[in-house]
Order: C-alpha cells, then structure tokens, then sequence
C-alpha cells in the first residue's frame, strides 16, 4: 500500500509508503494522494487531514528515473497526475497538517504551501532542486512560498537548490514548529486533535475565507512554471542532470 490512511479523533492521517524510495512521487502515489484528499473533503467526519512519510524521509519529491523514461519515451507521456495533486491541495476545504518527519524534495517541500500548519523534525532538511535540474519551479511555488517566507527567502529556496535544515526552515517562516524526531508526530497530532474538536463547519469557513483569494494567483503561477517546465524539460541541462542522478543511483 504505497498510501496508509488512518482515521482517529476526526484527524485523517495521510502517510507516503514508498520507503525504500525515500516516499518519491510516482505516477501511483501522485494519484493515490489527490485521491485521498478529494475523499477527505467530502467525508462528514474527517476534520484535518495530517500528512507525513513512512520511514527517514518525508519525500524526495518526484521519482527522477520515472520522469527520465516518460521523457525518453513519448508512449509513456500525457498529463501527469501531478497535475490531479495539485488540483486537490488546491481544492482542499479543511485544515492540512504536514509533519516533515525526515528529507522533503521538491515536491517533498514545496507542499508546504499548501499546508496550513506545518511541523518539522529537528533532523530533516528540505531542498527545492529545481536549478540543479535544469527546470522551473512547480506546484504553484513561485507564487506561495514568497507568500510565506518573502521574496528573498523563496528566491534562495527555488534558484540555489541548496539544502535548509529544520532551524533556518523555521527561521523563514518555511514550518511552524521543529519538534524532536521521536516527538514529531505526536506534537502534530495533538494540534491537528485540537482542531478537530472544533466544528468542521467553522474550520471550513476559516480555511475559505483565507485561501480563496489566493486560488487564481495558484493557479496563474501554475500556468506560468508549466509553460517553462514544457520548455526546459528534455533540455541539453536537463537531460545531463537527469542522466547524471540516474546513473549514480544505479552505481
């Protein structure tokens, strides 16, 4: 089961189960995670969905050798169902939670847009490759993460691809809190649980009130980063980066 769902307390937790591939987003986990989300906002009792990785990693973002080989072979293209997950965090009309409980990749970071709380491991670390990939950013990030950590802040994160460990996460504004590993999940928990206990209607209306305004810049930003990605996929940059990460993960 590449998604566990469990249910406690009105709190829908959410974990990525692909351990032995760092919880990186496959075509199926892509899918399976809108699918879950869309389910969650229409179960009457389901407050706050928590979201969080099985084993060391939170996500490392997009499954670089699967995005290699729908590059190579255009029998494998069409729309990705990155597009239906951003749809849904998009969408999504209830308070999300995310523990960032080890590394967070592309994706594995920029989801933190999206989250309403976000709580991190004092050990993890998040980075936005994009650069070093040769690509543009994604999932609306060039519009939300100046919205949360500033211009400058959002500028480092998306053009440098280097690393930000748990303290300067939180010095940006990035996560909430940073809790100690072994009390990650419970610490996210017992927030999500507190929300919970309030009514859902109230939580929905909170939640719209706040994110409405924002859903036609997300998805103009959206727009915006396909247009460049469309175009610097398959790049002579792109294709060595791909090339390059591909063939030291075989090594």
């Amino acid at each position: 089961m590449i998604l566990q769902i469990d249910d406690a307390n009105k709190v829908r937790t959410l974990t990525l189960n692909r351990p032995e591939a760092l919880n990186a987003f496959n075509e199926a986990l892509y899918a399976a995670t809108a699918e879950a989300l869309v389910a969650a906002a229409d179960a009457p009792d389901v407050a706050v969905v928590l979201l969080t990785g099985a084993g060391r990693a939170f996500s490392a973002g997009n499954d670089l050798k699967e995005m290699q080989a729908r590059i190579s072979d255009p029998s494998l293209g069409g729309e990705s169902n990155f597009t239906a997950l951003i749809d849904a965090l998009t969408r999504f009309p209830k308070p999300l939670i995310c523990a960032v409980n080890g590394v967070g990749i592309g994706i594995g970071a920029t989801i933190l847009g999206y989250a309403d709380l976000a709580f991190m491991s004092s050990t993890a670390r998040l980075r936005c490759p994009f650069t070093s990939l040769g690509v543009a950013p994604e999932a609306a990030s060039s519009y939300l993460l100046p919205q949360l950590v500033g211009r400058q802040n959002a500028a480092w994160l998306l053009m440098s691809s280097e690393w930000v460990d748990a303290d300067e996460a939180l010095r940006m504004g990035l996560v909430w809190k940073v809790c100690e590993p072994t009390e990650l999940l419970a610490e996210a928990r017992r927030h999500a649980e507190i929300l919970a206990s309030r009514p859902i209607s109230s939580l929905m209306a909170v939640k719209h009130t706040m994110v409405e305004p924002l859903r036609p810049e997300i998805a103009a930003a959206s727009a915006r980063e396909n247009a460049h990605f469309a175009e610097l996929m398959g790049s002579q940059a792109n294709a060595a980066a791909l090339a390059d990460f591909t063939g030291r993960r075989g090594s």
